[in-house]
């Protein structure tokens, strides 16, 4: 799979691989997924990965492998089912709604990429959740559900959540990353959060970056901005070194 990954421009520096990553196949209330694992070594700390609206594609085996090689364990969950990578713009809002409108089965299949992390012998225990777009909103999810993790991260994420639910279960602290320049996620939306989360008591950290467009650490994307990328995965760096044990 790593030579898929030539494809991608990258502008941050080059690293050394340290482990080699594989394709898992797991299974979630009897449906197949494929997810993608790569641990440096046996006691790394992990990182359970959410796509965005395309799936689990090269981008996240890019940034799994980029975690990888600073000395954590990534398991990119595949929340679509396997095979399901949608390309047409229909196709993905259909598979995000279905989530949307699920939030139950979105909480099981975050929960059964653990469960297949586990079987990997990955450190579930020591786990902070990070998600891109989509994946941002579904590991907010996960942190509403009171999931016991040691941290949540998003990257231009979807911020808003269903009517009834609230964040009073969230047991660890969350981390916002956001563009000024989004239009598909407000500035609102993102004042919004940041209030109910104060309310909620829940330790927390919103930074916006100036000029950045939603989907703003895309590799070779229009929206791809490089300063508000370095900066963005500088602080989810530093977020993982604070909240991880056992480093």
């Amino acid at each position: 799979m790593r030579a898929l990954l030539g494809v991608l421009s990258l502008s941050l520096a080059s690293v050394v691989v340290l482990a080699e990553g594989k394709s898992v196949s797991y299974t979630v209330n009897g449906q197949e997924y494929e997810g993608y694992y790569v641990s440096p070594s046996a006691d790394a700390p992990l990182v359970l990965l959410v796509h965005d609206w395309d799936g689990l594609t090269d981008y996240e085996v890019k940034r799994a492998e980029m975690l990888s090689d600073m000395g954590y364990g990534v398991f990119a969950a595949d929340l679509f089912g396997a095979g399901v990578r949608p390309t047409a713009l229909e196709d993905k809002r259909q598979h995000t709604g279905e989530l949307y409108q699920d939030r139950e089965k979105m909480r099981a299949l975050m929960s059964g990429a653990l469960d297949a992390a586990r079987a990997q012998g990955a450190q579930t225990e020591n786990v902070v959740a990070a998600g891109y777009c989509f994946g941002g909103a579904a590991v907010l999810e996960l942190a509403r559900s009171g999931a016991p993790l040691q941290g949540f991260a998003t990257f231009h994420g979807g911020l808003s959540k269903p009517e009834g639910q609230d964040y009073s279960a969230v047991k660890s602290k969350v981390l916002v990353m956001h563009g000024s320049a989004d239009t598909a996620i407000s500035l609102s939306d993102f004042a919004g959060l940041a209030a109910e989360l104060e309310s909620a008591g829940v330790s927390h950290e919103m930074i916006t970056y100036s000029g950045a467009p939603h989907a703003f650490t895309v590799f070779g994307a229009d929206s791809y901005r490089e300063e508000a990328d370095q900066q963005s995965w500088k602080r989810f760096s530093a977020f993982l070194h604070e909240q991880l044990e056992n480093e």
